[in-house]
């Protein structure tokens, strides 16, 4: 029987985390994103960027989560979750700043063969947690408007559109985004 948790992500994980980065957006967004956007994508530097992240995160509220899956004879990386403080990266195009009060997720994967097991509630959950800790009053993340897996799941949660939507510009091509927000009572 295999046991899934969560845990602080840890330097060691960073080339594991970028193998899942990879491996998801390959995956899930190969019909959102560019193809040769995603070809490019170079693992070395997403790898020294996760280990950034985890080593010296910009703020003790900038965090990486980690979802393990422990099976009898072995554990498994199997998704993260990227999140922090609502900055310049969490805002819509011309809008004020959000208050000190609201947390965004930066990044939530799952590897897809790994999918549909609880890692993604889990590590949500965790996130939030942790967020109540901080005394985070709302949160938001943006994701692609092709990207219906992403939105259910968060919508299945709590999640809604709240009406900001921006276009990102990949490899010359406008990829649509909305942003999901929640509260926290």
């Amino acid at each position: 029987m295999a046991l899934g948790y969560v845990r602080p992500a840890r330097p060691v994980d960073a080339a594991e985390i970028a193998r899942i980065q990879l491996e998801t957006w390959r995956t899930a967004y190969r019909r959102v994103l560019p193809k040769r956007a995603l070809d490019r994508l170079d693992e070395a530097w997403i790898t020294r960027q996760w280990t950034q992240a985890v080593e010296a995160p910009p703020s003790p509220r900038h965090r990486v989560l980690v979802a393990v899956e422990q099976a009898e004879q072995a554990q498994h990386l199997v998704g993260f979750a990227a999140s922090g403080p609502a900055d310049e990266q969490a805002l819509a195009p011309d809008e004020p700043a959000l208050g000190a009060d609201v947390a965004a997720f930066t990044e939530l994967l799952v590897e897809p063969r790994w999918g549909r097991r609880g890692h993604g509630s889990r590590l949500l959950a965790a996130t939030v947690d942790l967020w109540r800790e901080d005394g985070v009053a709302q949160a938001v993340a943006w994701v692609y408007d092709g990207d219906a897996a992403s939105r259910k799941f968060l919508e299945s949660a709590g999640w809604e559109p709240d009406g900001a939507a921006r276009a990102l510009d990949v490899d010359d091509q406008l990829i649509d985004q909305l942003r999901l927000r929640t509260t926290f009572h």
